[in-house]
């Protein structure tokens, strides 16, 4: 049959089987179990679900857009941040584990922490510490931002997909050349990008899998941190990152 993948079930996992009498329900949970049981591309994933190719992708991609799958940037689609949410009773994961690592990085450096996740082509906050006194750059949690922008974006980009990078690098304030000096270099930094007169410093945070799954910065008045923030703050960035993901 034309733009459809083999019917054959994957491991047990072919939408015929099991139902609740709700069509996209059952294939969409047939998705879910299957980038569960091993993280899969496309043709993987409609072996797996004995689903045609364009039912297969636009499941996983709405399931992506409500955190239920996380394609990383090999491509595959794996399970997302909102099933350890849901499983934890709607705590996230990831502020649980950056809860005591923010307010160290704050005390550490003296000046604003955030926690960013990308959604889309932004960012969210999810996360921040203030110090408690002096001119501050907050940043409040739920603030949604856009990817062109700032060091958290500059490290979310790097590593996102690369459909995603070119839709964000059409707009934004860097370059893919700036991306792959990040990369190689492991962390970002911008002065005046985001807001006049605040600089930032920005390294990704990864999941036990090695995917980058969010961004976590120190923000503060360019007087004050200088117009090269990553030669103060960039170790102990590395390290907070280190600490989230230990704790995940």
């Amino acid at each position: 049959m034309r733009g459809a993948c083999a019917r054959q079930g994957w491991g047990g996992l072919s939408t015929v089987g099991r139902s609740s009498g709700i069509g996209v329900l059952d294939k969409a949970v047939g998705v879910l179990r299957a980038a569960a049981a091993e993280p899969c591309g496309l043709a993987e994933l409609c072996q797996r679900t004995g689903l045609p190719r364009a039912t297969a992708h636009r499941l996983a991609v709405g399931l992506e857009a409500h955190g239920l799958l996380h394609r990383g940037n090999d491509g595959r689609w794996r399970p997302g941040p909102t099933l350890a949410e849901l499983a934890a009773g709607g705590a996230d994961p990831l502020v649980e584990a950056a809860s005591t690592v923010l307010p160290r990085l704050r005390d550490i450096t003296g000046e604003s922490v955030q926690l960013y996740r990308r959604d889309g082509i932004h960012r969210v906050c999810i996360a921040a510490a203030e110090p408690p006194s002096g001119l501050r750059d907050t940043v409040p949690v739920g603030s949604r931002l856009p990817m062109t922008a700032g060091s958290g974006a500059r490290v979310l980009a790097a590593w996102a997909e690369p459909a995603v990078q070119r839709a964000i690098l059409a707009e934004a304030s860097f370059s893919e050349r700036v991306l792959i000096d990040v990369r190689r270099r492991g962390w970002a930094q911008s002065v005046a990008e985001r807001a006049a007169g605040v600089a930032s410093v920005s390294a990704p945070v990864r999941d036990q899998s090695g995917q980058v799954i969010a961004a976590v910065s120190v923000s503060g008045p360019v007087e004050r941190i200088g117009r090269r923030p990553g030669v103060r703050w960039a170790a102990d960035l590395l390290a907070a990152a280190e600490a989230i993901q230990h704790r995940l």
